[in-house]
């Protein structure tokens, strides 16, 4: 149930196909807009009911498989559970299956790129490592080929970690980056959001490892629910059992070990809450066996994952910066504080229920120009105005695509500038998803 576009999908359609199942592929999304994902499973014995879902589907089902994005209260699932159909998601089969050891990765923000983090600095191991989950690949598809000895790494998200409760299971290793609002649109508030993210660490057991920001307020709360051991992290502390910024180097103290790494002068991306990625990923990668010469040199080999920040170019001494991914205001405030240059914000989008309060405060403050699109543009546009100091302080226009928020942009900016990308919201409003709005933004500059 769901298909989507961002591989869970299809991994598990192809893999329940081999396993012998009769498989239905049901979505509401029709056969043009799901073409890419379709053309993955051709050849396939599979049935499609595309454009819409079908009652008796859901009747006569042994298992529904349920796609992270599908909403809980789904009358569809209703149906299924009423029948007495197994309800099941891809994360939670290969949960019950793999026989590695898996390092789990959550938070609001940074969670993609420390999971990309952890799999780099690990890869600098003997060790063979996969990497999936939310990050928008299913590893059943090799499940026949991951080993005891292997390591996963798994990016988690709210959805996948609520119904994961339902088979009482944790990773082995879990880091935590941070919580702030997101999803209000599909959680029943932020209490029920910071409970499905606490799945992660609710059935570790007393041997396992949560790797948590020392600095969230909220995720300092969480000691007294561990049931492993915890090592914290932190930009701003020296903390016992944790991990820490000493000069030029991350360090690791852990059971009155200390490990220095020296490597931050080697970091390609910027901004303060880049660091806290790679400290949460040093931890986790320190604690499936990785050396200090593995992560030093994960830190040196890693440049980024593509619409997180994505440097794209330089055009006429105008620098431009995709980070789509961005889909809440934390993630867009970190990215517009990572910069000393003038930057002109392409932002906006489809409302996820985020307060934009703290988000309009830094625009005024930290830009240059603010261009708004999408169903969040007005909404954004007046908190921005009345935090204004002076009228036209920063500039702030409003777009009705993101082509004309870009032509805007470019002709506001000189050179020196920031060009950025970084919406604070959901794409679903005007794109299929934040990797069509990156690769259109990619696009509209390598055009000039």
């Amino acid at each position: 149930m769901g298909l989507g576009c961002f591989g869970g999908g299809i991994g598990v359609s192809r893999f329940l196909v081999n396993q012998g199942a009769f498989v239905t592929v049901t979505d509401l999304r029709n056969e043009g807009e799901l073409s890419s994902s379709l053309k993955q499973l051709e050849g396939l014995p599979i049935v499609y009911r595309l454009g819409g879902h079908h009652d008796e589907d859901f009747i006569h089902a042994d298992m529904v498989i349920v796609n992270p994005a599908v909403p809980e209260n789904s009358r569809f699932l209703q149906i299924a559970l009423n029948n007495r159909v197994s309800v099941e998601t891809e994360i939670n089969i290969f949960f019950a299956l793999c026989p590695a050891p898996i390092i789990g990765v959550t938070g609001s923000n940074g969670k993609s790129t420390t999971t990309g983090l952890i799999g780099t600095m690990l890869g600098q191991t003997s060790r063979r490592v996969w990497i999936g989950g939310n990050i928008g690949k299913s590893l059943l598809t090799g499940l026949e080929e991951i080993k005891p000895q292997d390591i996963v790494v798994l990016e988690l998200s709210s959805f996948q970690l609520k119904r994961l409760s339902s088979i009482q299971r944790s990773p082995h290793v879990s880091a935590i980056t941070n919580l702030s609002p997101n999803h209000l649109d599909r959680h029943s508030g932020m209490d029920d959001y910071i409970q499905s993210k606490k799945n992660i660490i609710l059935y570790q057991h007393e041997n396992d490892y949560a790797v948590i920001n020392y600095d969230d307020p909220e995720l300092r709360k969480w000691e007294d629910e561990c049931r492993g051991r915890i090592l914290w992290y932190s930009t701003k502390e020296k903390v016992r059992n944790g991990v820490f910024v000493e000069n030029d180097d991350v360090v690791v103290s852990l059971d009155h070990q200390m490990k220095k790494i020296a490597c931050l002068s080697a970091v390609k991306m910027p901004g303060i809450h880049n660091i806290q990625n790679i400290l949460a990923a040093s931890g986790a990668a320190y604690l499936a066996g990785a050396e200090e010469s593995h992560i030093g040199g994960g830190i040196a080999a890693f440049t980024g994952l593509e619409h997180r920040l994505e440097f794209v170019s330089v055009v006429h001494g105008i620098q431009y910066f995709n980070d789509s991914k961005a889909t809440t205001p934390e993630s867009a405030i970190a990215a517009i504080r990572a910069f000393r240059e003038p930057v002109i914000l392409i932002a906006g989008g489809g409302d996820k229920g985020s307060d934009f309060d703290e988000f309009a405060s830094v625009c005024v403050k930290c830009t240059k120009a603010i261009i708004l699109m999408g169903t969040t543009a007005k909404k954004i546009y007046g908190l921005i105005q009345r935090k204004m100091p002076e009228a036209g302080r920063p500039l702030l226009f409003m777009a009705n695509t993101l082509n004309e928020a870009f032509h805007r942009a470019t002709t506001v900016a000189k050179t020196g500038d920031v060009i950025l990308l970084s919406p604070a919201c959901a794409s679903y409003d005007m794109f299929q998803n934040y990797e069509e709005r990156g690769r259109q933004f990619k696009q509209l500059v390598q055009a000039l």
